[in-house]
């Protein structure tokens, strides 16, 4: 009989064996941290899918400073790991810089192209699922006036207002849409305070529907709905007028009633990346109206679970990779929060003009 001293042993040695053998993904964020609802949040839900499926480990990195970043992954790489990614066009130098030192480890880089042969750069057609997104803003808005808060004002966040924009138009040609950027550093990502200045702005403009393609900063949009909840017809500038009331018949909440009444329309908020229409429910209660209109869905998640199942497959490849409608990497959001918003009929509507723009009869604009 083997003793008990003999046995520990084993196990000791199998678990090292383990360890020696079992993938190991390195994730290092971009601003606003891996918990920001939305971008970053994404990619950590793909990675933590992929842990669950394959039994892999994952290891997060959040630099508390951009300069840190490099440091962190190349400590990724010094430790072998299967596959680093860098979550965020900030990290594609850093990325590519480790990558060129390390080119027999594999490397993806999400929202940006690499120049190191490899990395697997993935980018989506932001402009194609807020094209969807702005077509229903569009129909739903009561004042023809919708706004967008971008976050850091660079090429990749005009993709969001390019389509956002022409969205609202094809639904409706006369609406107006007022666009406004956080900053112009990284920073932008995580200002909700400036965020929530911005969208006040825009309800003065008379927008009552607004995108926030802004990263965390978007919370502060949030937060203003939630603080204001309507915009009233006597604030309402001049040129501007109530034209619809969509969600009359919505049962809405004792506060949104005290808050509300009178000649009044409710003011949504759209969310980005991730599914945030949770995020409008105010009152802890979904049985009533929602103030998310819907949510720009941006598949981080889907695209990492695919790159990390393509490393433990023998299957990766370097180079861009392309996430549109028609690859289901951009979308809308649909649920029970805002089942009561949007009607049966507003979902055709958007599901065909899917079809037409994923068979290029609707050339989406991305600038």
């Amino acid at each position: 009989m083997k003793s008990v001293l003999t046995l520990t042993l084993i196990a000791a040695a199998a678990s090292a064996a383990l360890a020696q053998t079992q993938m190991r993904v390195g994730m290092a964020y971009d601003a606003g941290g891996k918990f920001d609802k939305s971008f970053n949040e994404s990619a950590y839900n793909g990675a933590a899918k992929a842990a669950k499926t394959y039994g892999l480990q994952v290891k997060d990195f959040e630099p508390s400073d951009p300069s840190q970043v490099v440091q962190g992954i190349r400590a990724f790489a010094t430790d072998g790991f299967d596959l680093t990614i860098g979550v965020g066009f900030n990290n594609n130098a850093s990325i590519t810089q480790v990558a060129k030192e390390n080119p027999d480890l594999s490397f993806g880089l999400i929202d940006d192209v690499s120049s190191a042969p490899n990395v697997a750069s993935l980018t989506f057609k932001e402009e194609e699922g807020s094209y969807l997104v702005g077509y229903l803003a569009a129909l739903n808005s009561a004042t023809g006036v919708v706004g967008f808060i971008g976050g850091m004002d660079i090429p990749l966040i005009h993709k969001f207002e390019a389509g956002y924009a022409a969205g609202a138009r094809a639904a409706k040609p006369g609406v107006k849409v007022v666009a406004q950027y956080v900053g112009t550093t990284p920073d932008a990502w995580n200002n909700p305070g400036k965020a929530k200045e911005i969208a006040s702005g825009m309800r003065s403009k008379g927008a009552d529907i607004i995108f926030a393609a802004a990263g965390a900063s978007g919370k502060g949009l949030q937060d203003y709905i939630k603080q204001v909840q309507c915009i009233k017809g006597a604030q309402l500038p001049s040129g501007v007028k109530f034209g619809s009331d969509n969600f009359a018949k919505v049962t809405k909440s004792a506060g949104y009633k005290a808050a509300c009444a009178g000649n009044t329309r409710p003011m949504f908020f759209i969310g980005v990346d991730s599914d945030q229409n949770y995020l409008g429910d105010y009152d802890n209660n979904p049985a009533t109206m929602n103030h998310g209109l819907t949510s720009m869905l941006k598949r981080v998640d889907n695209a990492v679970y695919t790159l990390i199942s393509n490393v433990k497959s023998n299957k990766f490849k370097g180079g861009q990779s392309v996430f549109g409608l028609k690859e289901a990497g951009v979308g809308y959001a649909m649920d029970n929060f805002n089942r009561a918003l949007i009607s049966s009929a507003q979902i055709a509507k958007v599901e065909a003009i899917r079809q037409r723009i994923i068979a290029g009869k609707i050339v989406v604009p991305s600038k």
